[in-house]
């Protein structure tokens, strides 16, 4: 049986969290508005590497406008990005912003990527926000004030029907190890395994109740603490491979609706045992 997460029992300032709120939406509708203006319309990646690792003029255009509002806002508080080194823990509070999250998808005009801003602390996401530009939705959070999407409060129920689907992503060097073994054995089960290219919109998925779960092998804070915000104030479960409870974990995560978390685990734990 999985670790239950439950919902942070760890208040913040009810004034930073509104004007951490208030701020973050402005943020993500620029953001959305930029997107959405530029998307696969001659932009192409400065980097002849990987797509996974491809950085546009778009990423740095709002990298720059997140970074000068927010320390004009919150001028104590640090903020960290794709492009930072390592996040450091040493902080009360730090903000994490990827701003295209499937950069891949977002040059090509696949509509299918997000800006993800987030402020946390030492026990996880305080605030989150996630723009979701091809379909015009903001979706937001902050600890223990719930979800919104476009401002309509939004909370997981029981799953409908007996079909799933589950969203995972490659790694930047690829598949992850038993990725294939996890597929096959989720098909086997009659679940739809998708790999969309954005870790970010796959974990908001589950907080919108679309899919069922979310397995990411690996991760950036900056990729889904925004996202992860989202689930949590849904109602959705978090843990990591070994199926303990922890907001942002550190091997691995797995977001998932209540009724389908222990399952999907064993499918995960399952393939990555089966790789070893």
């Amino acid at each position: 049986m999985t670790v239950l997460s439950s919902r942070p029992a760890h208040p913040v300032d009810p004034g930073l969290v509104s004007i951490a709120l208030e701020v973050a939406g402005r943020l993500a509708n620029d953001a959305s508005d930029v997107i959405m203006a530029t998307a696969g319309r001659g932009v192409r990646p400065d980097s002849d590497e990987s797509p996974f690792d491809w950085v546009t003029d778009t990423d740095r255009t709002l990298e720059r406008h997140t970074r000068r509002v927010l320390t004009k806002e919150f001028p104590s508080i640090p903020v960290f990005c794709e492009n930072s080194d390592a996040v450091p823990d040493d902080s009360e509070f730090r903000w994490v912003v990827d701003p295209v999250d499937g950069t891949a998808n977002y040059t090509a005009g696949m509509p299918w990527c997000a800006y993800s801003l987030a402020l946390v602390d030492r026990w996880g996401p305080v605030v989150g926000v996630v723009a979701d530009p091809y379909r015009s939705q903001i979706y937001a959070a902050a600890r223990g004030r719930g979800m919104r999407a476009n401002g309509t409060p939004v909370r997981l129920t029981e799953r409908q029907g007996d079909s799933l689907v589950v969203c995972t992503e490659m790694t930047r060097s690829g598949p992850w190890p038993g990725m294939g073994e996890f597929i096959s054995t989720a098909a086997t089960a009659g679940t739809g395994v998708r790999v969309l290219g954005s870790k970010c919109l796959a974990v908001a998925q589950v907080a919108l109740g679309h899919v069922a779960a979310a397995v990411l092998h690996g991760y950036h804070e900056w990729d889904v603490a925004g996202a992860v915000s989202l689930a949590v104030e849904s109602g959705a479960v978090v843990l990591d491979r070994r199926g303990e409870g922890a907001q942002l974990p550190v091997d691995g995560l797995l977001v998932a609706a209540p009724d389908a978390a222990d399952e999907v685990l064993g499918w995960w734990q399952s393939a990555l045992q089966v790789d070893s």
